[in-house]
């Protein structure tokens, strides 16, 4: 069932065929064995020599022995039920569900996809607990929040203040340490001690220092969330990490579903990823479409005119799908693609700007690719040989016809001329004829 599902022909599947066909067939046998996967049928063309057969007949073959499947094992074992096949077709579908699950190359992808939904929950309930703190503490200390304007900052700092009426020198230091700035801190002091905040209870204060306990803990995690998803995506998709970013690549793999998805949509798709209800409503009121949707986070769309975003947003959809194909679909995925393609975007923006000329994209693809030949990174696929043998192959065709052409070509001509000549005769001899009889 495994090597069947990739399309490939173990021992057992040989060995059956040897059993029931006989060894490789020759040229001259009239028989066929009628496969419905043609990727398999191939593999046995190739590595078996059989010949094997997979069109709208073998097709409708199969229809028909599905169909009469039953009629037939009823025949054969008198206790033989329908429902013996529906077990018996179920538990094989689990098996190979379960086995598709244990053997998915992308089951990775599911990990980006969640953490990266679980950082954008996050910031929102983060920046939610932060006003709400600050609202809290702004009843004791309002003039904390002017001077402070950071979230995680500003947290630490009321969970090191406590109260206003607490605040010391000792305090001053630890402010110090946590903002960073000498001057800040001072300002922070001062205000404390001229504050025109109401007092705080002792189980008030508790509370809220539970609160900013909780909240501080939520900004660590976020953190350790945001190393995890850099780390998966150099490791998954590192040319599109290095190029866009790892949280802007995360949003696109996540709204495409998986890094397979992104990398079969075409650019036009990528460009607009993250819009869709803008461009079904532009679309429904005949308005403008829209420019970017989740690209639109990234820095380049912020260095762009705004005359040239909508031009830029389509060159960096382009660059991402590129991105995606080759971490995708690459035997050992590097990030050397994404660092030029990030290179390309800059020369793009200077051209738009100033109209300095760029390189071609297929220059740039070269240079990378003979860098990693001489690094010993690229690798070439058994398909991708056999099409370079095939090339190599080409040109001695193309000449060997174009001689039988030209020999074909003088034949025809020589045909013409002795067509030519007969014609003459005769057009000659009535001449001759008429002149005769006059």
């Amino acid at each position: 069932m495994k090597s069947i599902s990739r399309s490939q022909v173990n021992e057992d599947l040989a060995s059956f065929l040897q059993g029931f066909v006989g060894g490789s067939q020759n040229k001259s046998s009239k028989y066929f064995i009628g496969v419905q996967d043609k990727s398999l049928a191939n593999e046995l063309k190739q590595n078996a020599d059989y010949k094997c057969k997979s069109n709208e007949t073998t097709f409708e073959l199969f229809r028909g022995i599905r169909l009469h499947f039953t009629k037939y094992l009823a025949k054969k074992d008198a206790d033989f039920k329908d429902t013996d096949l529906s077990k018996a077709s179920l538990g094989l579908g689990h098996a190979f569900s379960r086995y598709q699950n244990k053997t998915d190359v992308n089951r990775q992808d599911k990990h980006i996809i969640q953490s990266i939904s679980l950082l954008e929950l996050m910031d929102k309930n983060l920046n939610q607990f932060s006003m709400r703190l600050k609202e809290w503490f702004s009843w004791h200390f309002p003039e904390l929040a002017k001077i402070v304007t950071e979230n995680h900052t500003l947290v630490k700092c009321i969970k090191a203040i406590g109260t206003k009426e607490t605040v010391t020198e000792d305090t001053l230091e630890k402010l110090e340490e946590i903002l960073g700035d000498s001057d800040m801190a001072t300002k922070v002091y001062e205000a404390s001690k001229n504050s025109m905040g109401r007092e705080l209870s002792e189980l008030d204060a508790s509370q809220l220092s539970n609160f900013c306990d909780r909240v501080n803990n939520q900004f660590e995690y976020r953190t350790e969330l945001q190393q995890y998803i850099k780390d998966k995506m150099n490791t998954i998709a590192p040319s599109l990490t290095s190029f866009i970013g790892e949280n802007v690549g995360a949003k696109l793999i996540c709204q495409a579903g998986s890094l397979v998805n992104l990398a079969k949509y075409p650019a036009s798709t990528v460009q607009i990823l993250g819009a869709e209800k803008a461009l079904f409503r532009a679309l429904k009121t005949r308005g403008n479409t829209p420019k970017y949707g989740i690209l639109y986070h990234s820095a380049y769309i912020g260095k762009a005119l705004a005359k040239d975003k909508g031009k830029i947003s389509r060159y960096i959809a382009n660059k991402c799908s590129l991105a995606a194909r080759i971490d995708q679909f690459s035997v050992l995925p590097n990030a050397k693609f994404g660092e030029e393609m990030k290179l390309q975007v800059d020369e793009r923006l200077k051209f738009l700007e100033k109209g300095v000329q760029t390189r071609k994209n297929a220059d740039v693809m070269k240079e990378v690719l003979d860098e990693l030949k001489s690094e010993g990174l690229y690798v070439e696929t058994a398909e991708k040989k056999k099409k370079k043998k095939k090339s190599k192959k080409q040109p001695e065709e193309e000449e060997s016809q174009k001689k039988d052409k030209k020999k074909k070509e003088k034949k025809v001509k020589v045909e013409d001329d002795d067509d030519e000549e007969d014609e003459e005769v005769q057009v000659s001899k009535k001449k001759s004829k008429k002149v005769k009889t006059a």
